[in-house]
């Protein structure tokens, strides 16, 4: 008993097509999916910056909000400590205080801008393409 596979219209192309043609419809099946995929990608990219700017914009929202949170506190520990020392030398200690809070978080950021290493894992990657796939100048 032999099972022979049912005969549909691609074992039908296969049998009645030169290899150039069927190489030909696989090269040009493989163009259209790699259009299909950048089109894709440019959508969900469009999506992701759509998103990514409201949320940038509420954030800074925040920020200044934020920041006018910080300057009343700053204003009513100015206007408390002058009950106490003066308004002149209250002023000054607030005014150390932020500095030193401006000290530290410059600090912090400089270490982090130190510790950027770039695109270490893409650069990896890329240095793994086979010389043949690479674009010649």
């Amino acid at each position: 008993m032999t099972s022979e596979m049912p005969h549909t219209a691609a074992h039908a192309k296969a049998e009645t097509s030169s290899l150039g043609d069927l190489l030909g419809d696989v090269t040009r099946d493989m163009s259209t999916l790699m259009r299909q995929e950048v089109e894709l990608a440019k959508v969900e990219l469009k999506q992701s910056a759509t998103r990514a700017g409201k949320g940038a914009g509420m954030l800074a929202g925040a920020g200044v909000a934020g920041h006018f949170v910080l300057l009343f506190l700053s204003l009513a520990l100015w206007w408390a400590l002058g009950t106490l020392m003066g308004l002149g030398w209250s002023a000054v200690v607030v005014a150390v205080i932020w500095g030193i809070v401006a000290a530290i978080l410059a600090a912090m950021g400089r270490k982090e801008l130190n510790a950027i290493k770039g695109m270490p894992q893409t650069a990896e990657t890329l240095q793994e393409i086979p010389p043949t796939l690479k674009p010649t100048p």
